[in-house]
């Protein structure tokens, strides 16, 4: 195993469609889970699986957590297990990312408490997207843009230099769209820490220096706008 490896708990539809985003080579992650059956539906599609219990913290260990594993993501079935993975994971190693789905709304204050870098929560994912799309109608643009023969679509992270123009505006004054062909997502407000804020219906975000910007639209558009706002490129 490299250095900087990415550990996978529970092999189902999620786990599986973050090893397509991933697009990691084989030795940079493990999937791992206490059920043969899953193991070997995993290596049948060529995925690097191998049979685990984690109850035991001298096999989290021997895994490379507290050494080779940098990320260490929690996708097993109960919470009451990812909970407990996350615990015996933190306790090895104070500094390991770990992030866990939330199979059930109330367990989320759990699983951050119990030492969680970040949760997943497709309750509140799957609300936002049914929220944007009754209340936010340039989402109806995404959706053109994407199946209508627009293949370009990227998302970019984008801070606020410093003296920029932004400094102290609105994201209701951005019009991406009809200035830049672009969409905003939404906003990191670095004073309020790392979490995003989703642009939803008409709530209004003022921006600063640090903020970040999370975007989407063609590579050619996304540059025009970081040359708009004074980021060098």
């Amino acid at each position: 195993m490299t250095d900087n490896l990415i550990a996978i708990f529970g092999y189902n539809n999620m786990s599986f469609e973050l090893i397509t985003q991933l697009n990691k080579k084989p030795d940079q992650l493990i999937i791992l889970d206490a059920d043969p059956e899953k193991i070997e539906q995993a290596q049948q599609k060529e995925l690097p699986a191998q049979l685990m219990d984690y109850r035991q913290d001298d096999d989290l260990i021997e895994l490379g957590i507290g050494s080779q594993i940098e990320i260490l993501f929690c996708f097993l079935e109960n919470d009451s297990e990812n909970v407990f993975l996350t615990l015996s994971a933190r306790a090895l190693d104070k500094k390991l990312k770990i992030i866990s789905v939330v199979n059930h709304p109330e367990s989320a204050e759990k699983l951050l408490a119990a030492g969680a870098t970040k949760i997943i929560d497709p309750f509140e994912i799957c609300s936002n997207k049914a929220y944007q799309l009754l209340t936010k109608p340039s989402i109806t643009w995404i959706i053109d843009e994407a199946v209508f023969g627009r293949a370009d679509l990227h998302m970019a992270e984008i801070t606020i230099p410093n003296h920029s123009p932004l400094d102290g505006s609105y994201t209701s004054a951005l019009k991406l769209n009809e200035k830049f062909n672009l969409f905003l997502i939404g906003v990191v407000d670095k004073e309020l820490g790392d979490k995003l804020y989703f642009s939803l219906g008409e709530q209004d975000h003022k921006l600063d220096t640090g903020d970040i910007l999370v975007i989407l639209g063609a590579n050619r558009d996304i540059r025009k706008f970081k040359n708009e706002i004074g980021v060098i490129q």
